[in-house]
């Protein structure tokens, strides 16, 4: 059942695959020939609950309580599920793999155009010029996101982040880019056709890179590899996540507050991507097994202060033996 006001109800029985469409206006006018006032969006749903006879309702863990509240007092019983609310989303159909395919693949060409500004410019000093102006953030944001738009891919809060911008994961980058340190571009736009999102993430040096990133680069990469090793029908996430923490930890790359920040792997692996960009399944501390036709982001990262930071970030599906990477931008450091 959908509840749609005047302006959106003719485009509601249109393009909806719900099997009743109501007009809010009706129903308000229904209650107001029943003496109600201060008609509120919960009354009227919960006026059209009982005219179905329903007199319970199951709502997503975060549904907003004062709405719990309301329909609790008009005798609706609330029964909340934790997520995934519709368990089938999670499982893509062979068309919802092409729609994600389709927006991964422009949004590997946005990053493309701005790894092509990234090799024209030229280093001065500690930073980068290109067309004889000092290239910043904003102005590889800017590339990525017109080339979006010109494949009808909308993005929002793209990463460019640079040097110690990158130990903040959810950092946007902002001011000079710097020669010779990390540079992490993580764009995850979604297509305004098809509505399903891309998510990918690479690191690149204009310059020489580091010895020090550049071990960091190769570690996150065999990261990686453990997560496709084990992504497979009814794998535990949660050990896939604690397998890689623990090869970082092997390798030298300890993780914890250092010098009052965190650095070191402070965030989940992967999660599912979707109509939305972050579902269900988590690889992370959670213990979501996955399960075949999921798609889910393989995405470990290295972060420390003074040094910088790596997130290598791919998009797989999930099999029954096995995992099929979608993502094909190389993978490479320095430009």
């Amino acid at each position: 059942i959908i509840m749609a006001s005047d302006l959106e109800l003719d485009r509601a029985k249109k393009e909806s695959a719900a099997d009743t469409v109501l007009s809010t206006s009706e129903i308000i006018r229904q209650l107001k020939k029943k003496g109600a006032s201060n008609i509120t969006q919960v009354s009227i749903a919960a006026f059209v609950l009982k005219s179905k006879g329903m007199t319970k309702v199951l709502v997503p863990y975060h549904f907003p309580f004062i709405y719990a509240e309301e329909l609790i007092e008009k005798g609706i019983a609330v029964h909340a599920k934790s997520d995934p609310f519709y368990e089938s989303r999670t499982i893509k159909t062979k068309e919802e793999i092409k729609a994600i395919t389709e927006t991964l693949r422009h949004t590997e060409r946005a990053i493309e155009a701005a790894v092509q500004v990234l090799k024209h410019s030229k280093i001065k000093g500690k930073y980068l010029d290109f067309e004889g102006k000092r290239l910043t953030s904003e102005d590889i944001k800017r590339v990525i996101n017109v080339k979006l738009m010109e494949n009808n891919c909308i993005a929002s809060h793209t990463i460019v982040s640079c040097f110690n911008d990158c130990v903040d994961p959810h950092n946007q980058g902002s001011g000079p880019l710097l020669a010779n340190q990390s540079i992490i571009m993580d764009v995850f736009p979604h297509s305004s056709e098809t509505l399903y999102f891309a998510d990918i993430t690479r690191t690149f040096v204009r310059g020489k890179a580091s010895s020090k990133i550049k071990k960091m680069y190769q570690t996150v990469h065999e990261g990686q590899k453990i997560a496709f090793a084990q992504i497979r029908q009814n794998a535990d996430g949660s050990k896939i996540h604690r397998d890689i923490q623990m090869f970082f930890e092997k390798n030298g790359f300890k993780t914890g507050v250092m010098n009052g920040r965190m650095q070191g792997f402070f965030h989940g692996t992967g999660h599912g991507v979707g109509i939305e960009i972050h579902e269900p399944p988590r690889i992370s501390i959670s213990k979501d097994m996955l399960q075949t036709n999921q798609v889910v982001t393989v995405e470990p990262g290295l972060y420390y202060q003074d040094i910088g930071g790596v997130r290598l970030e791919d998009m797989v599906v999930v099999g029954e033996k096995s995992c099929t990477n979608l993502t094909k931008f190389p993978l490479y450091l320095e430009v």
